[in-house]
């Protein structure tokens, strides 16, 4: 190890003033390499760099103007939609008062109407259930009356013969010769 460390102390040597030869002093070249890539890149990438820069610088400004004017107009629609909102809230209060007043209105209608359609039905009842009363004691005067007839009829053919019978035709006869003289 001692051979190769003292190698690259030879290959350091610095020749004397006046005579040419190589530096073998790495870290020293290459700085002195470095710094003059460094110096042409500047001087001729200086144009190019700065028109990249003034491109990009352009094309920033350029967005935001643009967003600037996207802004401004999202603004603005902003500001149009909000005005419409605040008419449609408006004219849906307007519509929600009416409609709660029409509601009403129409509630009360179908409330009286229900009421009207009630009271003809109540009527309509009580004419129904008068007619099926006056129906059936109708309907008992005729049984009664058939069932005093036919017992009538029944006593009358049981109790009857030809004498009592030409004696009530007789007697009905003058009866009705009576009223006959009585309307003259």
């Amino acid at each position: 190890m001692k051979n190769i460390t003292d190698s690259f102390l030879c290959l350091s040597y610095w020749p004397s003033a006046g005579s040419f030869g190589f530096d073998t002093d790495i870290l020293a070249t290459n700085l002195i390499n470095l710094s003059v890539v460094l110096s042409v890149l500047i001087f001729f990438g200086k144009g190019v760099l700065s028109d990249l820069l003034d491109n990009r610088k352009q094309r920033i400004l350029r967005t935001i103007r643009n967003s600037e004017e996207l802004r401004e107009g999202a603004i603005e629609q902003l500001e149009k939609a909000r005005a419409r909102l605040r008419k449609v809230e408006t004219e849906a209060d307007r519509f929600r008062v009416n409609g709660y007043s029409e509601i009403e209105r129409e509630k009360l209608n179908l409330i009286n109407s229900i009421n009207t359609t009630l009271e003809q039905l109540e009527n309509y009842k009580n004419e129904t259930v008068q007619f099926e009363q006056q129906k059936a004691i109708h309907q008992v005067q005729q049984r009664v009356l058939q069932q005093a007839l036919q017992g009538a009829l029944g006593t009358l053919n049981s109790s009857l013969n030809n004498e009592l019978h030409l004696r009530t035709i007789s007697a009905n006869i003058g009866m009705f010769g009576a009223m006959k003289d009585k309307k003259n």
